[in-house]
């Protein structure tokens, strides 16, 4: 790693007081190993377990691979059934990930195997609790979430390798206009500073999960994630309570959203090829200022 990072914290338990006060409020990353020691899905969430339940279902597919400019974000590249995936990721390496599925709607009775952390903090999303897959060198891009929620991401059956950038260094990670989304030519495992001078001296966090680790990501943070081994991990969502981090949330929706999929489907690669120079540009810019 070429960043400067440093760890995460990690805790086996936390009360609500201290979760509030030094993570919440600080919008500072933690990890709670314990949090997951009571639910039943710690143990009973094995891949063959997700066979049984939903292996019939047919579900998209998404690689490594730069987006295309022509398509909208986060168009899949492949589609399969569900359990001939799970197959898959446990045989073998593989790019190809499942991206924000939503298996609760197909089984609800998944939800009994989680325990929502409400004494933490309030404002969850009960209706969408996402689920993502990925195969040993399966990447997921850096990003921060549209929607701009907090995020509880507790990983299973395996490890994962997680990189965190506050959203104040977004200018020099070369953000996209108009994206959530940095520009996808660099690696972040292993960045080229001669080309991407930007990034050298930007700050962030490292973290490796595993079985039952959970992740807590503040609003608005960046996140990389690769799965080291065939794996899968349950988001679980949360508004802020602040009136102004709610209006932001709207906001990024719209403009991030229907704003930017209308002018990217509109101008396509000419579009695709002006926010990749405007972005350099930006970050060029970031950099001589020296700010973050």
């Amino acid at each position: 790693m070429s960043f400067i990072l440093k760890p995460v914290d990690i805790v086996e338990n936390i009360t609500p007081e201290d979760f509030k006060k030094n993570y919440l409020k600080t919008k500072k990353p933690l990890v709670i190993r314990g949090l997951t020691k009571d639910w039943p899905a710690r143990e009973k969430w094995t891949t063959e377990y997700l066979k049984e339940i939903g292996g019939d279902l047919e579900v998209p597919l998404y690689d490594n691979s730069k987006a295309d400019p022509s398509k909208p974000i986060n168009a899949a590249t492949a589609h399969m059934k569900f359990g001939d995936y799970l197959d898959l990721i446990k045989r073998e390496p593989t790019e190809l990930r499942i991206f924000f599925f939503n298996l609760f709607k197909k089984v609800p009775s998944l939800i009994n195997d989680v325990k929502i952390p409400k004494d933490l903090m309030g404002g969850f999303i009960e209706s969408m609790p996402a689920m993502f897959f990925g195969g040993s060198n399966s990447v997921t891009f850096l990003h921060y979430d549209i929607d701009l929620p907090h995020i509880f991401h507790t990983h299973f059956g395996g490890r994962k390798h997680i990189v965190l950038f506050d959203n104040k260094w977004k200018d020099r990670l070369y953000c996209l206009p108009n994206a959530t989304y940095a520009l996808e030519d660099y690696d972040v495992a292993n960045p080229d500073f001669e080309k991407f001078p930007a990034l050298k001296g930007v700050e962030g966090y490292e973290v490796f999960l595993e079985h039952g680790d959970t992740l807590f990501m503040p609003t608005g943070m960046w996140h990389w994630m690769k799965y080291l081994d065939g794996s899968f991990s349950l988001s679980l969502r949360a508004w802020d309570q602040s009136i102004s981090r709610k209006v932001a949330s709207v906001w990024s929706l719209f403009t991030h959203g229907a704003v930017d999929s209308l002018i990217k489907m509109t101008f396509k690669e000419k579009y695709a090829h002006w926010r990749e120079k405007k972005a350099i540009k930006i970050a060029e810019k970031a950099l001589a200022k020296g700010k973050p």
